[in-house]
Formats: structure tokens, C-alpha cells, sequence
């Protein structure tokens, strides 16, 4: 069984953002304000569009309180 927060695809990322923003209460419009993005990004990001900006997307990690972690199935060292 996958770890909840293991994301392998566009769209549970975006569902996983949606949901964090329906828990903290914030509407669409909020967070891309507080953020700094359009809220047509918002929207292609809660619905998964797989060619999202990295940058954009690090910055509505950061106004809900997120951080990426990078964590390596084999040892990398």
C-alpha cells in the first residue's frame, strides 16, 4: 500500500493540493492571490495538467504551509 503523500502523477498532486486548500478554508481565487499565481493556474494545478510550471507550483506549496521533499527509492548517496 502507498504512503499517502507519495505522489506518482500530476493529478494526485493537484487532488492533494485541492484538498489542502478546502482544509485550510481558502477559496481558488485566495490562494492564487496569496501565492502570487493566476487562478487559472490554480485550477489546471488541482486538476492535475501535467505541464505545470515547477516554480508556480513551489510557490502554492509554500502559501498552504508546504515544502518537496526528494527522497530516493535506492541509496543515491
Amino acid at each position: 500500500m502507498k504512503s499517502p503523500n507519495v505522489l506518482t502523477s500530476p493529478a494526485e498532486f493537484g487532488a492533494l493540493i485541492k484538498k489542502v486548500r478546502k482544509e485550510h478554508k481558502v477559496t481558488q481565487a485566495q490562494l492564487a492571490f496569496v501565492s502570487g499565481v493566476g487562478i487559472r493556474f490554480l485550477r489546471e494545478l488541482e486538476n492535475g495538467k501535467p505541464t505545470t510550471q515547477f516554480g508556480k507550483v513551489l510557490q502554492v506549496l509554500t502559501a498552504l504551509g508546504g515544502e518537496l521533499t526528494v527522497r530516493w527509492r535506492n541509496d543515491r548517496s
